[in-house]
């Protein structure tokens, strides 16, 4: 495996005194695309949860591009170049689409600084084309691409998506399975938490399941298809 991104190791976290991961393990190397899978209230948001910090409490270490995390502030892991993506989508309903891109300020980061509205509207023409609407006028698939484009102005490489792939039409999931796969060939490392393989079984270089906030299966994307009933087992029916 290539230099971590993100190295995790023997993590706990709680909401006030309920345990949401119990000594969890992954590592995901630079430029990988990962998707950790799990059944619903499983472990999958709250491990992104807590890899930013958004815990009670948490224990354990969280390494970021070598730099040890689990006691840095949530601004602090911006500028390790850290962008997280909640399911609720973080952009401002009140301002027009170009207006929620405008908003974020660059950063240094090791790719250099956030993108330029030019190179977003080049990577997602749809987005160009919605400018003047307001964000409350977007589509919610529309919405999840306006979010993680706005993460991208700001310069992060580590991206977090939790079930971006929920409540997307066709064509906006392939639109975001293109964008993911360019930022993998410019060098960005995406992890992706998710219910289901369906969305990114195609293009994600490594899985991981969650099952009581423990990793419980690991492997890459060739041994997908040698899986599915375990993945059955682990996650209930799939459409695969």
């Amino acid at each position: 495996m290539m230099q971590a991104a993100l190295d995790i190791e023997n993590l706990y976290a709680w909401h006030r005194e309920f345990p949401l991961l119990r000594g969890l393990n992954l590592q995901v190397a630079s430029g990988e695309i990962c998707t950790v899978l799990s059944r619903n209230r499983a472990g999958r948001s709250a491990m992104l949860r807590a890899i930013v910090g958004l815990t009670d409490s948490r224990r354990g270490s969280i390494r970021i591009q070598g730099t040890e995390s689990i006691h840095l502030s949530q601004h602090q892991l911006v500028d390790l170049g850290v962008g997280y993506s909640p399911y609720e989508q973080s952009i401002f309903t009140g301002l027009s689409c170009e207006e929620n891109l405008l908003l974020p300020p660059a950063i240094g980061t090791t790719l250099g600084g956030g993108m330029s509205l030019m190179q977003i509207y080049e990577l997602l023409p749809s987005l160009e084309q919605r400018r003047h609407h307001m964000a409350t006028q977007l589509s919610t698939g529309e919405q999840k691409i306006l979010a993680i484009a706005r993460l991208l102005r700001t310069g992060v490489n580590l991206l977090l998506l939790d079930k971006v792939s929920e409540g997307l039409a066709p064509v906006q999931a392939q639109t975001l399975i293109k964008l993911i796969c360019t930022l993998r060939d410019e060098g960005y490392t995406v992890v992706l938490a998710e219910q289901c393989p369906q969305f990114s079984a195609a293009f994600s270089d490594r899985f991981y399941v969650l099952e009581h906030g423990q990793i419980v299966e690991r492997f890459t994307r060739s041994e997908l298809s040698h899986k599915y009933e375990t993945l059955h087992a682990l996650l209930g029916d799939l459409d695969l």
